[in-house]
C-alpha cells in the first residue's frame, strides 16, 4: 500500500476556516484510491476517515484515487503513516 503526507497551506474555506491550514495523510490502495486519510489542522484539530467511517459533518475520506504523479513527492514510510495516525486523537471517532 502506497503512504503520502501533503500539506495544504490554504484553509479550508468553509466555518471552520479558523482551523488553519493542514497536513494530510494517506493510505491507499495499489490503485492510489484513498483506504484511510487523517487531516491534521494547525489548531489541532485531527480528522479521520477509512472505510469504516466513510464520512460526517466535517467531511470525509476522498472519493477519488490520487493522481500518481502530483503525489509521487509526498511519499512517506508505512511506519511514518501508522506513527502519526496512532499518535493522533481525532475529534471525529
Amino acid at each position: 500500500m502506497p503512504y503520502f503526507k501533503r500539506t495544504w497551506d490554504e484553509p479550508r474555506g468553509d466555518v471552520h476556516n479558523d482551523w488553519g491550514t493542514s497536513v494530510w495523510y494517506f493510505e491507499t490502495a495499489a490503485d492510489l484510491w484513498p483506504t484511510r486519510q487523517m487531516e491534521v489542522y494547525a489548531n489541532g484539530t485531527v480528522l479521520q476517515y477509512d472505510t469504516a467511517h466513510l464520512n460526517d459533518e466535517y467531511g470525509g475520506l476522498s472519493e477519488a484515487a490520487l493522481e500518481a504523479e502530483d503525489f509521487a513527492p509526498f511519499a512517506i514510510t508505512q511506519t511514518e503513516f501508522e506513527s502519526a495516525w496512532n499518535s493522533h486523537a481525532p475529534i471525529n471517532r
